[in-house]
Parts: structure tokens; sequence; C-alpha cells
């Protein structure tokens, strides 16, 4: 063998050597699987899993502002069972959640059985639809913020021309009517979220199965209760998780329209931790309030999560 034959033949065996740990890694779908998560792990343990073991560990802790505190077990949370605004609090949040998940479902599902019909200008009402998501929450919550206001009011205009009222209406000043105001904005943020979502599940749904039903003699109201609904239920209950999770934790709308009041009238669990741990400066209470909706969410993410397995499995 010539002599440039070896050294070439050496040289290629040394790389191969060389690269065969790269190329045993790449080779080996776990170790990509692993590469190809790891920034994705790494986002979700400095912006979820730190800041939930930090807001733990300080829920059980006298922690103020500039002091680290000492380790108080679970004082904080005993405090916020006799805590009256707490409790408030506790039952805004549970109304406010209820009633909107109620309405945004029921308005969604309206939007989007009228989306998923064929008729013109289809596209541009499906992107019209979504102006209400779209739209930066701070900025569509000031607009209905002027829409409420006692003094220049659209709405109080709207209802004297009718001749519906004699006197200005305080909409968010008023406890019996700022809760319902909150939910009135929450509910026609939220509808656009679950009218698409639900589209997206509609179109997904074979249409011959509803005209093999209207053949046999299915009224409207049948083919939709018995054909329609078994096949979108899956996407409804995960469209409803999402957003009980994020009505649960709202804190923008509610904290631009009212911050929580009058008279803690629209106080929900995010404001009120908002107000007693950057307002007060009682960091280790706030993060007692955050936590204490926790053990509710786990219940109902874990309840729906069962239900929808359930229901893919039959």
């Amino acid at each position: 063998m010539a002599v440039s034959d070896v050294t070439t033949t050496s040289d290629t065996y040394a790389g191969s050597v060389r690269r065969w740990p790269i190329t045993r890694l790449l080779e080996d779908e776990r170790w990509l699987a692993f590469v190809l998560l790891l920034p994705t792990m790494v986002l979700l343990g400095l912006f979820i899993a730190y800041p939930f073991v930090k807001g733990v560990e300080l829920s059980v802790t006298d922690a103020k502002v500039g002091v680290p505190g000492n380790f108080v077990g679970m004082q904080n949370f005993v405090v916020l069972l006799n805590d009256s605004i707490f409790r408030v609090a506790v039952w805004n949040t549970v109304v406010y959640t209820a009633v909107t998940t109620v309405f945004k479902l029921a308005l969604g599902l309206w939007l989007a059985l009228l989306l998923n019909r064929n008729f013109k200008g289809k596209a541009l009402t499906r992107a019209f639809i979504l102006l209400p998501f779209i739209i930066p929450t701070v900025l569509s919550t000031f607009a209905w913020k002027w829409m409420f206001d006692p003094t220049f009011s659209v709405i109080n205009w709207t209802l004297f021309r009718l001749g519906l009222i004699s006197s200005r209406i305080n909409w968010l000043g008023d406890p019996n009517l700022a809760l319902i105001s909150v939910i009135v904005v929450n509910i026609w943020r939220g509808v656009p979220f679950y009218a698409i979502s639900l589209l997206a599940g509609l179109q997904t749904i074979n249409p011959e199965l509803q005209d093999a039903a209207a053949i046999d003699g299915a009224k409207p109201w049948q083919r939709f209760w018995y054909v329609t609904w078994p096949l979108l239920l899956p996407v409804t209950l995960v469209v409803v998780l999402f957003s009980v999770i994020q009505t649960f934790a709202d804190f923008q709308l509610v904290y631009v329209l009212t911050g929580g009041g009058p008279a803690n009238a629209t106080q929900l669990f995010a404001t009120y931790a908002y107000q007693v741990g950057v307002g007060t400066g009682l960091l280790s209470q706030g993060a007692a309030i955050s936590l204490a909706m926790f053990p509710v969410l786990l219940v109902v993410v874990i309840v729906q999560l069962l239900y929808i397995r359930r229901v893919e499995t039959l």
C-alpha cells in the first residue's frame, strides 16, 4: 500500500472517530429529542417554574419589600381565612369565572355555527370577529371605561335617547353594577376566542354526517345535538379549560376598569394579591393570596382532563 493511501485512510479514520460522539447523539432519538426540547425547558424553568417556587417560598415567610423575612409556616394562609376582603374576592372570582364562561361558550358556539356557513364576505367576517381578542387588553379596556363613564358614557346617552333612563347611571361606581359591567367586558373580549376555536373544531367534522342525518329525517337541532355536539365536545372542553384558567387569574381588565372597587365589589384573586403584595409591600401575604387559588385550579384542571380523556376514549 502506498504511503499516501495509508495517510488518507488514517485521516479518514481519525475524522470518523472525532465525529462519532456527535453523530451518535444525533442518531439517538432520545438525545435528539432532549436537545430540541432543551430551549423550551429552560424557558419554562425560568419564567414558570422559578416564579412558582419563589411564590411558594414567599408564602411561608413574613417577607416584605426590602426584608427577606423569616419562616412562619401556614400563618399567612390562616390570616386569609379570617380576612373578610379575601372571602369577598373568592366569591367574586367564582361568580366572575362561572358567569363569563357560560356566556362566552353559548355566544361563541352560536357565532361558530354562523361562521361555519357559506356566505359572501366570510373571510372578512372571520377576521373582524377576532378584533376584540387581538386589540391589547389595556387599550380596549380604557375604551370600555370611557363607555361606562357616568358623564361621557355613550351607553347612558343611548339609553337616555331611547327613554329607558332619566338620570345618569354610574356603572363602575355602583357596587351592584360594577361586577356586572366587568363581566360584560370580559364576555365581549373572550367570545372571539371561543368562536374561532370552536369554528376550527366544526371544520374537522365531515359534512356528510350532517347530510346523512338530514336524509334520515333529523331536524336541525337534532343534527346538532346528536351529530355535531358529540364530535365537538373534546374541543369544547379544551377551550373551556383554558378559558377558566385565564379568567380565574384575570387581572388587567378588572384593574383598569375598577381596581377592585368600589368597596371591593369587583375584587378578585389577582387584584387583591396585587394590592396586598405590591400596594402595601406585604410580599408574603400577596404570594399567599395568589397561591390560594392554585388548589382550586388544580382540581378543575384534573377533573376536566380526566373527562376529556374519557370522552376521547368513547
